[in-house]
């Protein structure tokens, strides 16, 4: 006999999944309700209302899983219910066309002025000069970010004529031809899109993607709509750019702090928003929680999930062998992920030495899971992995070599794209922990951990110096520094370490260095 608690408020229609289930006992109560027993408690579904913390856990001694119906899971402690061995699923397909239809309905809106319209005749007014509105037809909408929802943006944008313009660093050609949709620079498509659209998920490196930067390349007249995440473009300066007349206006669901109370882009007759709606139809809440419901049966059944936020369930014994290579799989994912900012079509990874007696396809997810992790608007983790890729068009490959590069055991992997290659190399050292020994090209050493820069250089005298003089001016300490070289006067590389990441003006400062070639921050 199973116990689930439903602490917040799901329909019967959605938990019928559970409802079908035999030996399962199922409570609707709030987790605070004194009447729970919450040490009896296996499953956990919640919403966002339920705030699941590490206190809670400590409650629930024989929780085993947690469903999130909906996406987002913030309101729930994954690090720690991963310690406790808690699986924690979510719904991250159950409003997909909820927010791509509300995204266009708010676009439409925007364009034709209903709701200012709408408000004047609730007025007893009949203005019809006065919202005279602009037409889809003919017009370009640049979409930043084409996951799920913004590929379910493009279908229906084109279908009213408009022509796709999309940035998306993992867009391949392919894709973009099958989608129908030009892929462009974030640049290109500033300059040239009539209307824009974020559909990114927030991160450091999204976190003011549109900016007042960002905003001085768009044409005079462009539109805005963020019905993504709040903080994706920095309001102030889009206030700023609506107030001088050079943005026409804009549609906003979200905001960086909800709700927005006295916001300064409300002030403005040219701005439309709503409170965060995108998920919020009848259909979609009945399918993020069937959906849900449908994963906590799977597991309870001891059948594998599709929709795991964190680790899956494995023994004791096996973790402690791969949790090493685990971290460094990922960590590999992650530093490819940053070096190559183009589309790609194939990961490429082999095994060699100890490493390949390991559950090898367990660690190829885990190395793709770091790759996705914050470029695209879904989690990604070694169960959605494959299939992720997939979806993106990229080809998997895993191969066993016995050459370790003398190394007692050996992970590479390589990312192929229509013009690229580029290759890591790392290895787990007992006593010294994970290490990256080769990068695109170049041996090196170095521990892949915490702020990073990688900086490709000509191999001339001074260069080093002159990095050092820089940071040291702009009072940024180096942790760490790592160099490798194929041939004296050639190129080279520096691999440093830092305490804090390393802001925007010092990457800037070291840019413009003589006889630096690139610079990537890396965030592992």
């Amino acid at each position: 006999m199973y116990t689930v608690l439903v602490s917040d408020a799901i329909s019967a229609e959605g938990l019928k999944p559970l409802l079908d289930m035999p030996n399962l006992e199922i409570i609707q109560r709030k987790s605070d309700d004194p009447s729970v027993r919450l040490e009896s408690v296996d499953a956990l579904l919640v919403r966002s209302a339920t705030k699941v913390t590490e206190e809670l856990l400590e409650q629930m001694p024989n929780l085993k899983i947690i469903g999130r119906a909906g996406v987002g899971v913030d309101n729930i402690d994954v690090p720690a219910a991963t310690k406790k061995g808690i699986v924690v699923v979510n719904a991250p397909d159950g409003n997909t066309i909820s927010t791509a239809e509300h995204t266009f309905a708010m676009m439409a809106s925007l364009m034709r002025r209903i709701p200012q319209a709408y408000v004047s005749v609730k007025n007893t007014e009949w203005k019809r000069s006065t919202f005279v509105g602009t037409e889809l037809h003919g017009k370009t909408l640049g979409i930043v970010g084409l996951g799920r929802i913004g590929a379910e943006l493009a279908k229906r944008a084109k279908a009213f004529g408009m022509t796709i313009t999309v940035f998306d660093p993992f867009l391949t050609k392919e894709r973009a031809a099958k989608l129908g949709v030009e892929s462009a620079s974030l640049e290109h498509l500033l300059q040239s899109s009539d209307i824009i659209t974020v559909h990114t998920p927030l991160t450091p490196e999204t976190k003011g993607l549109i900016n007042s930067k960002s905003l001085s390349l768009t044409k005079k007249g462009v539109y805005f709509l963020n019905c993504a995440r709040g903080g994706i473009i920095d309001e102030l300066a889009l206030a700023d750019y609506i107030g001088s007349g050079h943005v026409a206006g804009a549609a906003l669901d979200v905001f960086e702090l909800e709700p927005p109370g006295e916001h300064p882009l409300l002030k403005f007759d040219q701005v439309i928003a709503t409170p965060h709606l995108g998920a919020s139809t009848k259909e979609a809440q009945l399918n993020v929680a069937t959906q849900v419901a449908h994963e906590v049966r799977l597991f309870l059944e001891d059948m594998p999930v599709s929709n795991s936020i964190n680790l899956p369930a494995i023994s004791k014994d096996l973790y402690a062998k791969l949790q090493p290579f685990h971290q460094l799989a990922k960590q590999m994912g992650a530093i490819l992920s940053q070096c190559v900012k183009t589309g790609i079509h194939e990961l490429s990874i082999t095994y060699s030495g100890s490493a390949t007696d390991l559950e090898t396809p367990y660690l190829t997810k885990a190395l793709i899971s770091g790759f996705f992790k914050n470029r695209i608007d879904a989690y990604v983790n070694e169960v959605n992995a494959l299939l992720t890729a997939k979806e993106r068009g990229i080809t998997i490959g895993e191969k066993i070599s016995v050459d370790a590069f003398g190394y007692s055991n050996c992970i590479t992997v390589t990312a192929k794209g229509e013009d690229l290659a580029f290759t890591v190399r790392g290895t787990y050292i007992d006593h010294y922990g994970p290490r990256i020994v080769y990068l695109n090209g170049f041996n090196i050493d170095f521990l892949p951990d915490g702020n990073l820069l990688y900086i490709q250089h000509m191999d001339r005298p001074g260069v080093i110096g002159r990095v050092g003089k820089i940071l040291g001016d702009l009072s940024v300490n180096i942790a760490t520094m790592q160099v490798g070289r194929k041939e004296a006067g050639g190129e080279a590389i520096m691999v440093l370490s830092f305490d804090n990441p390393i802001e925007e003006q010092t990457l800037s400062a070291l840019s413009k260095l003589e006889d630096i070639v690139s610079i990537n921050s890396i965030l592992l």
